[in-house]
């Protein structure tokens, strides 16, 4: 069957098959690997992209149901401007060590910025409780989710200060 969706932007259209998850449509035909795929029973939220500004863990969305729909993944993040504050959050405040829930959480955090610009921890946290991550504890993603918020244009003022340090633990 062939499928029309707007990828970050840019039209795309591709002959799937039927059973084809939006996943596997933006890692293995478009080669957008930065969604990545986890455990295939939309647990833990490395897949997660948007799909017309609303999160959606794509390991449980048929591409044929994104046809005709907006779709943003990690690599739409990144504009002309340069990288995206919650991606620059995330490299000055540690927020990842391996990497694999990293997109995810990105993608969640940008759409809870966007709905609420100033965030609190326990805010932040129930904004990815849907999102696993084996490696961090959560601490560093949620200050560098915090820096995002307190730096909107992706820059630091002379006089800015990091967010206070969050107890380790879970999202939630």
């Amino acid at each position: 069957m062939q499928v029309t969706m707007t990828v970050n932007g840019e039209e795309v259209s591709a002959e799937i098959e039927g059973r084809t998850l939006l996943v596997h449509f933006l890692r293995d035909h478009l080669r957008l690997t930065g969604t990545h795929w986890g455990c295939d029973t939309s647990n833990c939220g490395t897949c997660v992209v948007w799909m017309d500004d609303e999160p959606v863990k794509s390991c449980t969305v048929l591409a044929a149901m994104a046809g005709g729909h907006d779709i943003r993944t990690v690599e739409g993040l990144e504009t002309e401007d340069g990288l995206d504050p919650v991606q620059q959050g995330f490299m000055q405040c540690h927020g990842l060590q391996c990497g694999f829930c990293t997109p995810g959480m990105m993608m969640t955090a940008r759409a809870l910025l966007d709905r609420n610009p100033d965030p609190s921890p326990q805010e932040i946290r129930e904004a990815i409780s849907g999102q696993i991550c084996r490696c961090t504890g959560y601490a560093t993603i949620v200050r560098s989710i915090r820096w995002a918020a307190t730096h909107p244009d992706g820059t630091q003022p002379a006089d800015a200060t990091e967010p206070a340090p969050e107890t380790a633990g879970s999202p939630a």
